[in-house]
């Protein structure tokens, strides 16, 4: 195709290595008829000054699968496209200076062996033979993943354009966007050479990523949650014995990662590449006084070398070498950044048939895998991996633009930093408060965000240690444990009450609602006046999501997801809505109280004005409390007697006031983790993901294969149900030492690799570690002895009953 086509299937704007890589992916998927807008020449913005490292490491198990693509991708891609490329696959070196940052390593080559690759942990007496430059003597270890290496992004992205263009799509260069307006169900993309009518438009503008994303804002959009980081590398010349060193062994330098003090350093010809992200770094266009150009095309910043000489100062300690060369050049580009480091790849929040690939901070690492996400999404409606980790819905709308810079330069700051599970990152807090947040705060709660919402983790005492230093720990112990501990015999032995706020809350009603939401669920409706959990599959019989449905009659329901999920289950209702039924957001509207324990019923009977304490398990109710109107649910996540208290953000001090006036003690989101672990409870985006079908989860109660309504994913479950499941979900208690399981720990057995966790930690009322996860079926049988791998050790486990560990039937819960 040539010229300017009046129509297309996907319009893709933006002309970086991930459009390009999402229009091959989507040619190679057999959509030809797709159409890359790019405003000048392809690799304009930050493909055009970046460095071209790309690394498979990740703690996220999405994002190494990506990464661990890429790599396999451009190995074999100048060869498949029929276009020369410069990849040099040479290894890398990543450095530790601490016992933490070799238990970091330890996890990422667990998890990278399952994934097929080779990474290994170096003894500091073996990094000498891979980087003879290095000095070593403060050194704990190092990675080492022959994978590693760096690319010519520009070469990189023009063989991805040549193999779309080859497979029939069409890439317009100079050809710029200008903004997008819907008609008859269609996207029609405005340029100056004229419009594009099409089905799916996307979003992969780079650092011009929220400019474009205002044009959706009439369709359902919001501004696009990100920032532009100035980042500096600086090129060396050449060092004669880095020359002599690699004529000599044929090949170049590993790359090499300080991740402790924060740089990498490449060898780039017989120089270096030193590319610094300082704690002291700068935002660009990100004031009135810096506007963003309306053209930045393969244009950089001025050099601001003062912020890096801390870096250069180590690195020239850490490779002595590099003294003996000059720097012969600096670039300062813009790089974008989410606030969580992580990019945007899937559907665009709250607009039809547009997506979002944008806001790649390794934008060449992951294009790879990004492309081939992106076409995953739009050709197939999901992904092969569970991509929650970069999904643009885990933003909703507290990203203000504060925020936004705040986190973004938190981010850079600390990008090679270990994400501890007791840490929080205290840029940006209190962007959610719940209506007793200053209550909790002055009986000793420490906070955690979720979606923006300030929950407790824990409550402290006077005198506890709440230094940010005791934080940086993967081990159980540290000031928060006895606290834990106490609060879960709290709940276990009296009353305990947490203050949850953010629940994600739909309202649902209309003729037939009942009958519409049978066939999204894989189970039964709950009768009127109780609630239920119900599973939503998606059509390939994997885990949705899980929402608690309560029936009001009348075809009137309440449905409740977990706060992070409420703008992703939002927009899976309202796309398989039908005529007549109305579904509302009422996320944010509601405050909630967890109140549980054997005394709950005369802590209620004390305080009610209205409320019938002898209903059953699992009925809803309105009630008052307090003299405040209330809604009370009979149901508790941590496993005792006990019930959800839904109130206004107006009526709930008074009822919370009542509470902890009668003698409740508050505890937190730890040892709600503790507590539901030891009920073998899924948590969502954990336990509960597309990585595992319904029937792997063990969800097999909640699936109603009879039941007269088809549903979504039926008819996958049903062939998977014929063939056997490969794996299955499993509760393991685990001889753990000073560390609970993490996600995605490897299960072994025999010497072969069996599972993964799902998730981990102590149970303080059963006194054991709880793994729950992921196992090969014939061996997921109780009493089966497997090892767990946890930071790098083998632990013994064993395959526990399929029921709960703490009060497996359920007496407590229904006293």
């Amino acid at each position: 195709m040539s010229g300017m086509p009046s129509t297309a299937r996907v319009v893709i704007i933006g002309g970086g290595v991930v459009g390009v890589s999402s229009l091959y992916h989507l040619a190679k998927a057999g959509w030809t008829d797709c159409v890359l807008l790019e405003k000048n020449e392809l690799t304009a913005g930050s493909t055009w000054h970046a460095a071209g490292n790309v690394p498979t490491f990740s703690t996220s198990w999405s994002l190494m699968n990506m990464q661990r693509y890429s790599t396999e991708l451009y190995r074999g891609l100048g060869a498949a496209v029929d276009y020369p490329m410069n990849y040099h696959v040479t290894g890398s070196i990543r450095l530790a200076h601490s016992r933490e940052r070799m238990q970091e390593f330890q996890r990422a080559k667990g998890m990278g062996r399952y994934q097929g690759m080779d990474i290994e942990v170096l003894g500091v007496d073996e990094i000498k033979g891979k980087y003879p430059f290095l000095e070593t003597h403060d050194l704990k270890g190092a990675l080492y993943d022959p994978a590693d290496g760096d690319i010519d992004p520009a070469q990189l992205t023009q063989a991805l354009a040549k193999g779309a263009r080859d497979m029939g799509a069409t890439i317009l260069r100079f050809t710029p966007a200008t903004g997008v307006s819907r008609k008859d169900g269609e996207w029609i993309v405005h340029t100056p050479k004229g419009d594009i009518r099409c089905e799916y438009v996307v979003n992969a503008a780079g650092y011009y990523a929220q400019r474009v994303g205002e044009w959706f804002k009439p369709f359902g959009g919001r501004t696009v949650p990100m920032m532009v980081m100035s980042h500096q590398y600086l090129l060396f010349e050449e060092v004669q014995a880095v020359k002599d060193w690699s004529q000599g062994v044929g090949h170049k330098l590993p790359l090499l990662r300080d991740v402790d003090t924060s740089y990498y350093l490449r060898q780039e010809k017989n120089g270096f590449n030193l590319g610094p992200y300082e704690r002291n770094c700068r935002a660009h266009w990100a004031t009135p006084a810096d506007p963003m150009p309306d053209d930045f095309s393969f244009q950089l910043y001025p050099d601001d070398l003062d912020r890096l000489e801390f870096y250069i100062e180590d690195a020239l300690a850490r490779v002595p070498v590099l003294a003996e060369a000059g720097v012969s050049k600096v670039i300062n580009g813009p790089i974008p950044y989410a606030p969580d480091g992580n990019p945007l790849i899937g559907p665009m929040p709250g607009v039809p048939n547009a997506f979002e690939a944008c806001v790649f901070t390794f934008g060449i690492a992951q294009g790879g895998g990004a492309g081939k996400v992106l076409a995953e999404w739009i050709t197939e409606g999901a992904t092969e991996w569970d991509m929650w980790s970069c999904d643009p819905r885990r933003f909703t709308g507290y990203t203000d633009p504060d925020y936004c810079v705040a986190k973004g330069k938190e981010v850079y700051g600390h990008e090679y930093a270990m994400h501890f599970p007791w840490h929080r990152w205290p840029a940006a807090p209190d962007r959610r408060l719940s209506s007793v947040h200053d209550r909790v705060k002055a009986l000793g709660g420490q906070f955690g965000a979720y979606n923006g919402w300030e929950r407790a983790n824990w409550f402290a005492r006077p005198g506890d240690d709440l230094s940010e230093e005791t934080t940086q720990t993967w081990n159980r112990a540290g000031p928060w444990e006895a606290r834990i501990r106490e609060e879960c015999e709290a709940v276990r032995d009296h009353v305990g009450v947490l203050s949850l706020p953010g629940f994600s809350r739909y309202e649902l009603s209309g003729n037939g609602a009942g009958d519409w939401l049978r066939g999204q669920i894989s189970g039964a409706l709950p009768r009127e006046g109780r609630l239920s959990l119900a599973y939503f599959p998606d059509h390939r019989g994997r885990i949705l999501t899980e929402m608690s449905v309560l029936n009001h009659g009348g075809d009137r329901f309440t449905l409740i997801t977990a706060s992070v999920a409420q703008w992703h289950d939002f927009e899976w209702l309202r796309k398989h809505l039908v005529p007549g039924l109305t579904l509302a957001d009422r996320s944010g509207q509601m405050d909630t109280l967890i109140v549980t324990g054997p005394r709950t019923r005369e802590l209620f009977t004390a305080i009610a004005d209205h409320a019938d304490l002898t209903l059953p398990w699992l009925s809803i109710q309105n009630a008052k409390l307090a003299g405040r109107d209330c809604e009370m649910y009979r149901v508790s996540f941590p496993g005792e007697l006990g019930w959800e208290v839904h109130a206004t953000p107006e009526n709930m001090p008074a009822i919370y006031d009542a509470i902890i006036g009668w003698g409740a003690k508050p505890f937190g989101m730890w040892a709600m983790n503790s507590l539901r672990l030891e009920k073998g409870y899924r948590a969502w985006k954990g336990d509960l993901s597309t990585d595992y079908s319904l029937l792997e989860g063990g969800l097999d109660r909640f699936v109603k294969f009879d039941k007269p309504q088809d549903f979504t994913g039926k008819a996958a479950l049903l062939a998977e149900k014929q063939r056997g499941v490969k794996k299955r979900f499993v509760t393991l208690i685990v001889e753990a030492g000073e560390c609970d399981a993490p996600y995605m720990s490897t299960l072994w057995h025999g010497g072969k690799v069996v599972g993964e966790t799902t998730s981990g930690g102590w149970g303080y009322r059963v006194n054991k570690s709880i793994a729950l996860g992921m196992l090969r079926t014939d061996l997921a049988v109780p009493g089966t002895e497997i090892e767990v791998e946890i930071y790098g050790e083998r632990h013994r486990a064993v395959v526990q009953e399929d029921r709960p560990l703490w009060d497996p039937e359920n007496q407590r819960i229904r006293a």
